[in-house]
């Protein structure tokens, strides 16, 4: 799949976004937006055995969304990918829905671990991680934490533990906003630097663009050929990416758009679909 088509998945994946917190009054679109890029790739190009058919293949590679609000872009990209309808993306956090406020994997397939509290995530995925070396499996774990979650002390304690164990087929994706919630991440509690706090836990590091295939090509291809250790790939993204007001706007963190936001929005991605197409 070449980066063009990539990009068409992206600007769907974001439109689903969109019209998912709009229709449910509530969630989080900025940290859903700017790791949509990076779901694409995972999902579209790098993970194995990714089939709505199978679902639960025993070989398949495995995602953890750890930052859990963030589950309006994992559902966007399920439905990309053809595990559910796209009209079901608007039954967001919805009493009976599958696609609930933070992912169920009792709920929905597709969804290989139930997250939401911040910083537990991780420690899942290394958890697999183990699991698969301990049965000689040759399946990889993919992990995506956000800049401010990783201001979470377990977060450290999985990489301790991945670093010691040498995990070398877990990845663990920094989605590097420089948001959250309460505003710049440097200066609510400031985890840089990055790169060096995972080399001290025995990891290689990674920077890569969140929104160029091609840097997030060469930061996955470099983690499947590292041995010995597990990789942490600080993917530098933009909070809210595709959506003019959002961009860059901590605001956006958890809020959903009213009506005429909501057309502003469709139409600035609606543009880039169009850009896409010429």
């Amino acid at each position: 799949m070449n980066d063009l088509e990539l990009a068409f998945h992206a600007n769907e994946i974001r439109k689903g976004i969109i019209q998912g917190v709009h229709a449910a009054k509530a969630g989080h679109p900025g940290g859903s937006l700017s790791s949509a890029d990076i779901l694409t790739y995972l999902y579209f190009v790098e993970m194995n055995g990714i089939d709505p058919d199978d679902p639960s293949n025993p070989d398949r590679d495995r995602f953890v969304l750890s930052k859990g609000h963030a589950a309006p872009v994992l559902y966007a990209t399920l439905a990309e990918k053809g595990f559910f309808p796209k009209e079901e993306l608007l039954t967001l956090r919805k009493v009976g829905s599958r696609l609930q406020g933070h992912p169920d994997m009792n709920l929905l397939p597709g969804v290989d671990m139930s997250t939401g509290s911040l910083g537990q995530g991780l420690s899942t995925a290394v958890g697999m991680a183990l699991a698969g070396k301990m049965d000689q499996k040759n399946y990889r774990v993919y992990a995506l934490v956000g800049d401010g979650e990783i201001q979470e002390g377990q977060i450290w304690e999985a990489c301790m533990f991945a670093g010691h164990r040498k995990l070398d087929n877990l990845t663990v994706i920094v989605d590097n906003n420089g948001l959250q919630i309460d505003g710049d991440i440097a200066k609510v509690c400031s985890p840089y630097p990055l790169d060096e706090k995972f080399m001290s836990f025995n990891f290689n590091v990674v920077h890569a663009d969140a929104h160029d295939f091609q840097s997030l090509k060469d930061a996955f291809t470099e983690a499947k050929e590292t041995k010995g250790m597990p990789t942490a790939i600080i993917a530098k993204s933009i909070k809210g990416k595709g959506v003019s007001f959002m961009e860059n706007n901590a605001g956006w963190h958890g809020k959903a758009p009213n009506d005429e936001e909501y057309e502003i929005a469709m139409k600035d991605l609606e543009e880039i679909g169009a850009k896409l197409c010429q």
